[in-house]
Formats: structure tokens, C-alpha cells, sequence
């Protein structure tokens, strides 16, 4: 079974016929624990900026998964970046390679700097996952999220059953670098292409705003809205809530809003009326299954799926209270 020393053909595939025959499964525990090495995950996500941040989800299910994984000697060390300095990503990047784990869980929150960070990993035989976004043409051991572009066709159909034709919609992205954020792209290209498929006509913004530190960017979108008079809003991440609190504060009700994710802040604005719709992706279980999938490929040896596409979940009002992400 373990390739080791002279064994005849003929008896060789005896042996072999018996393994199959009673469903062998090697003692992964007791092999880990005689190799005496501990075995070392790392993970590089976004820097939540607050509890309630949907970036704290992710991270719960590595947590539960390594605690589940505890008796195999397996640890994770969980490292983040900021998410409004892309220099940072690299910084902690460096930090990851000085680790030299047995593999990372990678979220490639920027395009071009996580394509840097990927071609060290290949060139170190450190097997990686991507979570939440994936790359295109570096061939992880598996992506575990949501189909980006799918996604924004979802927000395109909900915003299309929503809103008259003739008025116009906005896309916001709450973003630095724009064409370096690939999910943000991809769920923008993916409500454009519903709308190109179903209503040719209608008229679609794009506004990105990259700084939300001071109130600046409030007046600035109040005149957009106040001019281009769109009668939805399509926010592509977690951030609607920022979308919301200003169309609160201007008494302005008769705007359509659909995000993304279930933080806390966005359910509130939810249960008031403000968000028609928030699409969810269950980040937690992105977190478990990611280490999970990279468990079973360094220790089990087993091949896992490439794409692990999670739930396109669409959380209104009415269902919110009866949704629940985590599954484990």
C-alpha cells in the first residue's frame, strides 16, 4: 500500500483488490502525528473595520474549521491587509512567503498585486484557495465563492423588476482602485449584461467613490442623484448601508436600493424599507469550506473540486429573520 520495497506484480494487485474491496481509508490521524511536523494554514483577508464587518465572518469559519482540525496538528495563522492601501496587501504578502506554510486561503481583494503574490507561491510549491474572488489563468487548488458576474446579473434582474423601464439606474462602488477590485468589476459587467439582454434602452451611471473618511462624498452623490435622477441603486459590496444613511438623512424615499451582504448595518436599513435587497453568499461557510478543501488536498491527498460556487442568496424584509449563513 505504501510503494515500499520488492512486492510481486501478481500479489500487489491482490492486496490492492482487498483494499478497494473493504473501502480503505488510510488513519490520517495517526500519519500526521508520526511525521512529527505540525502542519501550518495561512490565510490574507481584508482588515475588517469594525465587529460587525463582513470580513469577521469568513475568518469565524476558518476558526471552527481549525478547531476542528486541531487533532491532526494543524494551525493557522490569520493574517490581514487594509482595505483602502493596496501597499499593505504586499506587506503582509511578504509576511506570508516568510511563513512558508503548507498552504494559504487568499482573498485577491487586489487583482494586481495578488497576482504577484500567487506566482511566488507556484514558484514555492505552497498549494493556495482563493475565497471570495478568484483570478483567472493561475490555477488555484480551488476557488470557494460566489460566480461574480452571475451575481450581478441577480442584481440586474431585481433591479429590472423593480424600476420602470424609462428611469434611469446607478451603479456605486465603494472602492478604491476600481480596476483592480476583479468581484467588483465582474458583478458590475454582469448587471450591465442583464440589462443589455432585457431592457436595451435602459439608461445605466456608474459612480465610484473612494473616500468615505469625511461627508464630502454625501453632497457629492446628493447632486448626482438630484441630477441624474436614477430610480434604483445598485451598491456591488457590503457598504449599501453608507448608500442608505444618505438617502435617510435627505429624506429621499423613492429610491430602490439593492447590496450586498448581511452585515448588521445593512439588515437595519433593510427592516426599515431603505435596501429592497441585499444578496448573500454565506461567508462563514466561504471560511470553513476554503480550509476545509485545502485540508483535504496537503493532508487527505484527495483532489477537490476547482470551483466551489457558494448560494446566490437574495434576503428581503420579509425572510431576513429566518435566514441563517452558517450551516456547520
Amino acid at each position: 500500500m505504501h510503494n515500499r520495497g520488492e512486492v510481486a506484480e501478481q500479489t500487489r494487485n491482490k492486496i490492492l483488490k482487498i483494499v478497494n474491496d473493504l473501502n480503505y481509508q488510510p488513519n490520517i490521524m495517526a500519519s500526521t502525528l508520526a511525521s512529527k511536523k505540525p502542519v501550518l494554514f495561512v490565510t490574507l483577508f481584508p482588515q475588517p473595520p469594525s465587529p460587525d464587518a463582513y470580513w469577521n465572518k469568513p475568518l469565524a469559519g476558518v476558526r471552527k474549521r481549525i478547531q476542528e482540525l486541531q487533532p491532526y496538528r494543524i494551525t493557522a495563522e490569520n493574517l490581514t491587509f487594509s482595505q483602502i492601501d493596496s501597499t499593505d496587501f504586499t506587506a503582509q504578502a511578504s509576511r506570508v512567503i516568510d511563513l512558508n506554510p503548507d498552504g494559504v486561503v487568499l482573498a485577491p481583494f487586489y487583482s494586481r498585486e495578488a497576482y504577484k503574490l500567487v506566482e511566488i507561491l507556484k514558484t514555492k510549491n505552497i498549494p493556495f484557495i482563493f475565497i471570495d474572488s478568484e483570478l483567472k489563468n493561475v490555477s488555484p487548488v480551488a476557488y470557494v465563492g460566489q460566480d461574480s458576474f452571475q451575481s450581478g446579473l441577480v442584481a440586474g434582474k431585481l433591479m429590472g423588476l423593480i424600476t420602470n423601464p424609462a428611469r434611469p439606474v446607478m451603479v456605486v462602488h465603494f472602492a478604491k482602485e476600481m480596476d483592480n477590485m476583479n468581484h467588483l468589476v465582474e458583478r458590475e459587467r454582469g448587471f450591465y449584461e442583464w440589462f443589455r439582454q432585457n431592457q436595451t434602452n435602459k439608461k445605466i451611471i456608474t459612480r465610484e467613490v473612494s473616500d468615505t473618511s469625511d461627508n464630502s462624498w454625501e453632497s457629492d452623490m446628493h447632486n448626482e442623484i438630484r441630477n441624474s435622477k436614477p430610480e434604483g441603486i445598485f451598491v456591488t459590496n457590503s457598504r449599501v448601508y453608507l448608500m442608505a444613511q444618505l438617502l435617510q438623512k435627505a429624506k429621499i424615499e423613492d429610491i430602490r436600493l439593492i447590496g450586498h451582504d448581511l452585515v448588521e448595518q445593512n439588515r437595519r436599513y433593510l427592516r426599515k424599507g431603505i435596501v429592497s435587497f441585499l444578496i448573500c453568499q454565506r461567508p462563514e461557510e466561504q471560511g470553513y469550506n476554503a480550509i476545509d478543501r485545502l485540508y483535504q488536498h496537503v493532508i487527505r491527498k484527495r483532489k477537490v473540486d476547482e470551483s466551489n460556487y457558494t448560494s446566490i442568496d437574495v434576503v428581503t424584509n420579509e425572510n431576513v429573520d429566518y435566514y441563517r449563513e452558517f450551516k456547520h
